[in-house]
């Protein structure tokens, strides 16, 4: 009998794995940008990343170079991503000019919003779309519905 888990430790059941042209470079921006810590890093010839593992916070994200002979395209490779990575921090702000700085394309800029966040979003220079935001209101789910009907004009 195996005592090994079907979901290792320090693993959350769903992880976003992102492909990139320049994945050592795309790590440099998390860490940058997120204050992110690489966890693990395979090698693969040529300089390229064959697996690496990067924690913001209390999430994981998988990161590799791109492959395409094994059909494996970052988002500049296939004209854009239909996918937003959501991630809470401690000043929305601060790291969205962070990310700008960095590089990143600003997309939408940093606003409060009626359901109590302060976000906003950009693209990062490999492609892919980062939604950041704090948390600076806690709504009911009454007065978010009063919100969202005064929003939309209902």
């Amino acid at each position: 009998m195996s005592d090994v888990k079907p979901i290792p430790d320090d693993y959350p059941r769903i992880t976003p794995y992102l492909c990139v042209a320049g994945a050592a470079a795309a790590i440099d921006f998390m860490v940058e940008v997120f204050g992110a810590t690489e966890r693990m890093r395979i090698s693969a010839p040529g300089g390229m990343i064959g697996h690496a593992e990067v924690a913001i916070g209390d999430g994981l994200i998988m990161v590799s170079d791109e492959y395409p002979e094994m059909g494996v395209l970052g988002p500049n490779s296939i004209g854009g991503t239909a996918v937003t990575i959501s991630v809470y921090v401690e000043d929305a702000d601060a790291t969205y000019a962070k990310a700008v700085a960095a590089g990143a394309t600003a997309e939408r800029p940093v606003e409060t919003q009626f359901y109590g966040d302060r976000g906003g979003m950009f693209v990062d220079p490999f492609g892919h779309r980062w939604h950041v935001a704090t948390h600076v209101e806690d709504v009911s789910p009454d007065e978010m519905a009063r919100r969202s009907a005064e929003m939309f004009g209902e």
